[in-house]
């Protein structure tokens, strides 16, 4: 397969199409026969962003004077006559124009020279692709320790889009990257990590991440892109443990003949350990958002200590024949469901919202808009809440 084909019921992240600058390599076909690319995510640390920005705008007025430059040299070679020549045309009657030779990039420049990519099934140059990829691979590995490699697909039907990369991941990993105090040595609880791009991010800090998903090609990849990544989580001594978790499901599998199922010592260490929970955009559907509030409300019940829940979301506007009006249906969902779990009265646990202003440091490439938010939600088991009110009671 050599190119995307679109369906009506095909869905692509607006991540890829703002990114004109990033490599978008295809690696393979996945089981199911839809393309998997390769996309590489700078991390910019501490402002490195505004001072990229400052030389990219440096190079653009360098390259917009030098075109100056030779617009005039050839105005001024027109008003001397040197261009007043007969057009060149071919057998047909067509202008022939001579094009300029293609400038070479300076050895010295910091600019990556831009070639096309060509998808082919030939084999040989599949071979070639894969040694040079292994190459890049490496030196990856060896060299750069602010680059997140992920692999992912472009263009999928709904029920496929946890395997593309989503804002709302993006904003959330935003987060991570500018609060490490809050999650350093935690264990950590993603819900619908999909491509497994924020447990990445959460795992330069913590001690032992859950990422969690449901497909055995999605959990697949995902266990892919967190070897991929082993040069962030190595220094850090940080740990990704991919594992499945049906939002439909209230038990937990451990049937050790299933592919990422868990162990029962993993079990026990998610209970009583979990401190954080995240999730990226994962509440788009009526049925999915059901399904997320009751697996965290059944969750945080059984915690043994209280937990701290980051959602990202994304307010996406659609145009309803109901309404004859556009409208954002999922995400009023959403909050009527944030709105119903923080009004729960059944003594089991409690449940405190609030929103969180992103505001803070922008720590990938893609464009933050307003439609982004980022919520956070503070479960508190019963028994704590009890021995809250007994020191109310008996102030020491």
């Amino acid at each position: 397969m050599d190119r995307i084909t679109f369906q009506h019921d095909t869905v692509l992240s607006e991540i890829h199409l703002l990114l004109p600058n990033a490599r978008h390599l295809m690696a393979r076909l996945n089981r199911v026969g839809q393309p998997v690319f390769i996309s590489k995510f700078r991390i910019l640390w501490d402002g490195e962003s505004k001072d990229d920005d400052s030389a990219a705008k440096g190079v653009e007025e360098k390259e917009v004077r030098s075109g100056g430059d030779e617009n005039e040299t050839k105005a001024n070679e027109k008003a001397t006559g040197q261009e007043d020549v007969d057009p060149v045309l071919d057998e047909d009657g067509d202008l022939m124009v001579t094009r300029r030779p293609r400038k070479s990039i300076p050895e010295a420049s910091d600019r990556d020279k831009v070639c096309p990519v060509i998808l082919s099934q030939s084999s040989t140059v599949l071979q070639e692709d894969e040694e040079e990829e292994e190459e890049g691979q490496n030196e990856h590995r060896q060299c750069c320790k602010d680059i997140i490699t992920i692999e992912h697909t472009m263009a999928t039907p709904l029920e496929d889009v946890g395997k593309q990369v989503w804002r709302g991941a993006f904003l959330l990993a935003d987060f991570i990257l500018s609060h490490p105090v809050k999650f350093r040595g935690a264990t950590v609880l993603e819900l619908g990590g999909g491509t497994g791009l924020t447990s990445i991010a959460i795992a330069t800090v913590a001690k032992t991440v859950y990422c969690t998903d449901i497909g055995e090609d999605l959990l697949c990849m995902c266990q892919r892109n967190i070897t991929l990544n082993q040069n962030l989580l190595e220094p850090a001594g940080g740990e990704v443990r991919v594992r499945q978790l049906d939002w439909l499901q209230h038990d937990l599998c451990t049937d050790a003949d299933v592919e990422f199922s868990w162990t029962e010592e993993e079990v026990a260490d998610l209970y009583d350990n979990t401190s954080v929970i995240i999730a990226a955009d994962v509440c788009y559907d009526d049925d999915l958002t059901d399904g997320f509030f009751r697996t965290l409300y059944h969750l945080c019940c059984n915690f043994s200590q209280p937990c701290v829940t980051y959602l990202s979301i994304e307010k996406r506007m659609n145009f309803t024949l109901r309404h004859m009006n556009v409208s954002c249906e999922a995400y009023n969902y959403f909050c009527r469901c944030l709105s119903q779990l923080q009004d729960l009265t059944d003594g089991r646990c409690t449940f405190r919202v609030e929103q969180v202003p992103t505001t803070f440091p922008q720590s990938l490439q893609y464009e933050r808009i307003e439609q982004l938010e980022l919520w956070k939600v503070t479960a508190t088991p019963s028994q704590f809440n009890q021995v809250g009110s007994d020191s109310e009671l008996f102030p020491s």
